[in-house]
């Protein structure tokens, strides 16, 4: 794919000190723009996502680290070192922007905490990514999407009624806060731009989690009382969720009242609408149970890919439960092109998940394969102005060594 215009962050150089999932996949959306990521990983096995899922690929990176680490650059340096650490340091003097994800207070007491990197480079938009932010009682903890989903309340909500703790089934706390240390470090970035100062960004997975609770705690604050799980359903309309037909599930939303008047005529239940229980929304969600049983009467008579094209016909939302495998070979995945292929020196091609939202004058890109560790650490130090002589010294004061 050929960009329209350059790339809206060409020339903008990231420094990805990060592993497994929040802020490396953070990273990887700024290098799709074009920014230059580098990811600064420790000698030896590197990003653990690298080592990580299971089952083996033909070299030694798993397919989750191929997919949150393409356009990057790899620079292999053991910051417990002090060569090392001045080489990060060298870095931070031209960057843009750094992104961490160690534990709180890890950076700093390797001596490249913000207060000390942004001496030597005002600008710098430095982003600590972390389980549980900064501040706050259970800032030191160790935290991953699965913490953040319990402690946040977003597990409270999710599977059914009276069943056992079930978490989302894609981790939203590391993508949702991956989503929100974009969103304020592009915002800090172009702030920097016209003051010529940088800043911190405290990003969390508890804080990123809770600020996708809009329903849920609207509800809480509302009414005073804990939202519960709902399984498939929705606590502010009904019918909105899935339905079982004669062969399985599909989804349907007949959530306001003209699609609801609609649903009643397209499937033959007419007389529903004359049922006292379910007249408005507010009396729908009262008697959601005795709703989901009167419409699966009906639904239950046909397939789901019969109820599907019946009920879009009228005009009223629906949809099949798909699979990952049928979602991304389905036409419309096709046609969004949802699934990419990447290049690799040792994988061959690999694919990766597209871009999720589309650019009309600048479309990203994939200008790099996802790297092998310390693919460029040459290529890096080179740049900055470190010959053969003066890498070869760095080795041996343990910069590159585990």
């Amino acid at each position: 794919m050929t960009s329209l215009r350059p790339l809206p962050l060409e020339g903008v150089r990231v420094l990805d000190v990060c592993q497994v999932m929040a802020g490396p996949y953070a990273c990887m959306l700024l290098g799709d723009l074009g920014a230059d990521v580098i990811k600064i990983e420790p000698p030896g096995g590197g990003d653990q996502t690298r080592g990580s899922m299971g089952f083996k690929m033909k070299g030694p990176d798993s397919m989750g680290f191929l997919n949150m680490n393409r356009n990057k650059r790899s620079v292999a340096l053991n910051l417990k070192s002090k060569a090392g650490r001045e080489v990060l340091l060298q870095l931070a003097k031209d960057a843009d922007i750094l992104i961490e994800n160690y534990r709180p207070g890890a950076m700093k007491r390797l001596g490249l905490g913000y207060e000390v990197l942004k001496e030597i480079n005002p600008k710098l938009v430095y982003t600590s990514i972390s389980g549980f932010g900064q501040t706050g009682p259970w800032s030191d903890r160790p935290g991953f999407d699965l913490m953040a989903q319990a402690m946040s309340g977003v597990m409270s909500v999710t599977g059914y009624p009276g069943g056992p703790p079930v978490k989302a089934g894609v981790p939203v706390a590391d993508i949702g806060c991956a989503l929100f240390a974009v969103y304020a470090t592009l915002a800090a970035h172009i702030g920097a731009k016209k003051s010529g100062q940088g800043q911190h960004i405290d990003a969390s997975l508890f804080d990123s989690a809770l600020a996708f609770s809009i329903w849920d705690t609207s509800d809480y604050w509302g009414t005073g009382k804990p939202p519960e799980p709902l399984g498939t359903s929705n606590k502010m309309t009904a019918p909105y969720q899935a339905m079982r037909s004669s062969d399985g599930y599909f989804v349907m939303g007949a959530n306001n009242q003209k699609l609801w008047q609609l649903l009643c005529n397209v499937i033959g239940r007419i007389e529903l609408l004359a049922d006292e229980r379910f007249s408005t929304i507010s009396l729908r969600l009262k008697h959601r149970a005795e709703l989901e049983g009167e419409l699966e009467q009906t639904f239950r008579q046909n397939t789901k890919d019969y109820w599907v094209e019946t009920l879009l016909a009228a005009g009223i939302p629906a949809g099949p439960i798909l699979t990952y495998p049928e979602a991304f070979e389905s036409e419309h995945g096709r046609a969004r092109e949802m699934r990419i292929e990447i290049d690799h020196p040792i994988e061959g091609k690999v694919p990766n998940i597209g871009f999720a939202v589309k650019l009309s004058g600048t479309p990203q890109q994939v200008q790099r394969h996802p790297p092998l560790l310390g693919e460029h650490t040459s290529e890096v130090l080179s740049e900055l102005g470190f010959d053969e002589a003066a890498q070869a010294a760095l080795r041996e004061q343990g910069a590159f060594e585990a």
